[in-house]
């Protein structure tokens, strides 16, 4: 199905249904995969996806348990996770992707590209680092079951989620149904999803990255300094930046200046 730019896609692979979002650039281009946080949507990335894709195929997914894709999977384990990455860059013909994640998705990135390394060319992580949260879940949980559910109509959704571009991609991640505006994902599935990084660490994972990385993170964040101090030590050779202004949810705030970023990191890419 064509829609304003792209193209839908399905993966099947095992239990699970991966719906994604696929721009047909330039196939000279480096491709580009991209996966959103939790809780989130292939969506999130359409104003970065769209202002690269004339030089480049570039793939968003709805990772599983989220948007489009199944609804509840048998398994959220980490493993899961990367093994679907894996699945759409096999499924598509993505060569040599930059792949790229915001928050759990670059979480889900940061492992894929430490086990699969002949896989991916390079690595973007958004507001995502390999420490462990042991808080995670209990917080995300608490959150997510205080929206105010289910949202009469989509005008109330937006101002919940703070109005602007960010409270309308929030909305565009939200079901109608009969009785109102829901999200399209399991609340308990995304608390389970976060069990395994409050678990365990992943800085060996995060040490054996060897293709060039850039770091993008928002100057209110939720990583820790002393947690992106630890990340530069173990790879001093990466390039990290803080985008002014902006907090967690960086790719919706300031969707300009990610894709400026990200065009200069995939310039640097192709001179090399």
């Amino acid at each position: 199905m064509r829609m304003a730019g792209w193209t839908a896609r399905t993966v099947a692979r095992e239990d699970v249904e991966l719906h994604c979002r696929d721009w047909a650039g330039d196939p000279a281009g480096r491709p580009v995969l991209l996966l959103h946080g939790l809780a989130g949507h292939a969506g999130e990335w359409d104003a970065l996806a769209g202002a690269l894709a004339p030089g480049r195929r570039v793939v968003a997914v709805d990772q599983r348990g989220h948007g489009r894709s199944t609804r509840r999977p048998a398994s959220v384990e980490r493993a899961a996770y990367v093994a679907d990455v894996l699945a759409v860059a096999d499924a598509l013909g993505l060569e040599r992707p930059l792949l790229a994640g915001q928050s759990l998705g670059g979480h889900t990135a940061l492992l894929a590209a430490a086990a699969h390394p002949d896989r991916f060319g390079a690595l973007v992580l958004l507001e995502a680092a390999a420490g462990r949260n042991a808080d995670g879940p209990e917080q995300v949980g608490a959150m997510l079951r205080g929206w105010p559910l289910p949202f009469p109509d989509r005008a109330a959704a937006v101002g919940f989620f703070g109005g602007g571009p960010v409270g309308e991609v929030w909305a565009d991640g939200l079901e109608r149904r009969p009785d109102g505006w829901w999200p399209s994902f399991d609340v308990e599935l995304m608390v389970a999803s976060l069990a395994p990084l409050s678990a365990r660490d992943h800085w060996d994972d995060w040490a054996a990255i060897d293709c060039p990385t850039l770091l993008v993170l928002g100057q209110g964040g939720i990583i820790p300094p002393a947690e992106v101090d630890r990340m530069l030590a173990l790879r001093p050779g990466i390039r990290a930046v803080s985008v002014p202004g902006t907090g967690h949810d960086l790719h919706l705030e300031r969707p300009a200046e990610l894709h400026r970023l990200f065009a200069g990191f995939l310039s640097e890419l192709e001179r090399r």
